[in-house]
């Protein structure tokens, strides 16, 4: 919390009616955790702290809208991988249970990329499996030491992994199947909706940066039981919910295949199950159906892009336009980091970009300012946050400085399209949140850097050893995975969202 003021003076601010090439040069007035001044020539409160903003771009903070704190010890060690193969190599589920201090550890360092890329939200859609109460009161503890703002959802499921991915059962001997897990499997042991419910619902909020969400994993990994008790405490807690739907083919597939009831749709069986509406948000939404954006349209539910993962994991384009055609609400999320690497926003939104260019022939609309507009109000809207992701009076002092000396910025032709385009995050200079100086000149405030760094460092090692177990593990599976995954794509669902290199011999045409 942050008690003084600041004034951060003569940089070009991005407010909601700014120019989107050329904003004008305005100072910005925060006190305590607010916003209270935006003009020119303001005067700050004796003792404020004066930011020099000259050949600075100040833009809201970006929210991390779809993100996962579990794996961030995981970047580099793949390449393309189909989603069901992932899975297996990269979640909790399949690995031994963690230490409290790699835990703490693995959340500090997510955290500390996000705000290295001007990010000042996350949506940590934990994975804590097999789950300890002090894993998560490590977690939380991780966003408060460090400073950033966190909106903290429990992953959870109560349908084994085997049971929803189409041809796992018939293809894996038996031997294997007690190992086909996949992102949040039952633990009969401990009910940690419950307790999560008991712990910190039914108690006063920890802060206003720490707030919370409700994370049922994938519709097909959730009972209706479940998902009627979601609807229930999202409803009287007023709570975002975030679930994982139709991310690969496969996806798509087992609900052709187990919700005939549904007319094989996952949307439809949401929707009579009372789940969609504002509070919701569909991470990923590649297979969706014309006729399921329209309800989802029609449903004030929201989605989340994430662009990233979708390419590597070989999960397809999704239907960008249509959604933005059917009145949709859009964040963008940076998710897993063994899957899109990097917690890099710029990356995030040049690729959302770039997927409306190559999913449609025809000329599409301008989407700088729409991928912009993703990362700032649409994750605000998806964590029920109006007082995030813009720069006005009254909203929260959660503000990034982009150094315009850059050469990303030079010459300045639109801020918009450079951020979106040419910055890679090398330009972030200043992170402010709730009014507190997080990143200063690229350095971190909050924690000693060095330090956090070797406290990492002590937990890689044990990492690294069951990560190279589990790979070789999964080398073991290989041919009946490659199995199931040739019988997936081999399947119809009504749509495709998958590029075909026509050119090539063995180019499935779906």
């Amino acid at each position: 919390m942050s008690d003084t003021a600041i004034l951060i003076k003569g940089g070009r601010v991005m407010t909601p009616d700014a120019d989107p090439h050329v904003p004008a040069i305005q100072d910005v007035l925060i006190e305590g955790q607010n916003i209270t001044g935006i003009g020119i020539g303001l005067t700050a409160p004796n003792g404020a702290e004066a930011i020099d903003a000259t050949d600075r771009l100040v833009v809201p903070g970006f929210i991390n809208a779809h993100y996962h704190s579990h794996d961030t010890l995981g970047k580099g060690v793949m390449e393309e991988t189909p989603l069901e193969t992932w899975r297996l190599l990269a979640l909790p589920p399949a690995y031994p249970k963690r230490s409290r201090e790699e835990i703490k550890a693995r959340t500090l360092l997510g955290a500390l990329e996000c705000l290295r890329s001007g990010m000042t939200c996350v949506q940590d859609m934990v994975t804590l499996y097999p789950f300890d109460p002090e894993h998560l009161e490590a977690v939380i503890e991780a966003y408060e030491e460090i400073g950033i703002r966190a909106v903290v959802g429990l992953q959870y499921g109560d349908i084994k992994g085997i049971d929803t991915i189409p041809f796992w059962r018939d293809v894996f001997p038996e031997e294997f199947h007690d190992r086909l897990t996949t992102a949040a499997e039952p633990d009969k042991k401990f009910d940690q909706l419950g307790h999560f419910i008991d712990t910190y619902l039914n108690n006063d909020a920890i802060s206003d940066r720490i707030g919370w969400a409700l994370g049922p994993s994938a519709p097909e990994r959730c009972s209706s039981e479940l998902i009627a008790r979601t609807v229930e405490l999202s409803e009287k807690h007023d709570l975002p919910i975030f679930t994982h739907i139709y991310e690969s083919k496969g996806m798509a597939l087992q609900a052709r295949r187990e919700y005939p009831q549904h007319g094989g749709s996952l949307i439809r069986r949401l929707k009579e199950e009372g789940l969609l509406g504002p509070r919701l948000n569909l991470a990923h939404s590649v297979w969706l159906l014309p006729e399921e954006i329209e309800m989802l349209g029609e449903t004030g539910t929201n989605v989340v892009i994430n662009p990233l993962s979708n390419t590597k994991l070989k999960s397809g384009i999704p239907p960008i336009l249509g959604l933005q055609e059917a009145g949709v609400s859009l964040g963008i999320g940076c998710d897993n980091c063994s899957c899109s690497d990097a917690q890099n926003m710029f990356q995030a939104m040049k690729l959302f970009c770039l997927m409306v260019a190559v999913s449609n022939h025809e000329p599409s609309p301008a989407q700088s300012g729409a991928a912009f507009a993703a990362a700032t109000t649409g994750g605000a809207h998806a964590i029920r946050r109006d007082d995030l992701g813009k720069i006005e009076v009254g909203a929260k002092a959660d503000i990034s400085l982009m150094d315009l000396t850059d050469p990303s910025y030079i010459p300045l032709n639109s801020a918009t399209r450079q951020l979106v385009y040419t910055e890679g995050g090398r330009g972030v200079k200043t992170v402010i949140i709730d009014g507190k100086v997080i990143i200063q000149d690229g350095r971190l405030q909050t924690m000693d850097e060095e330090a956090l760094i070797a406290q990492i460092m002590e937990v890689v090692p044990q990492f690294q050893k069951d990560y190279a177990e589990i790979k070789a593990r999964v080398e073991g599976m290989k041919p009946y995975l490659d199995e199931a995954h040739r019988r997936i794509w081999a399947e119809d669902v009504g749509i495709d969202r998958i590029y075909h290199d026509t050119q090539h011999a063995n180019a499935p045409r779906f």
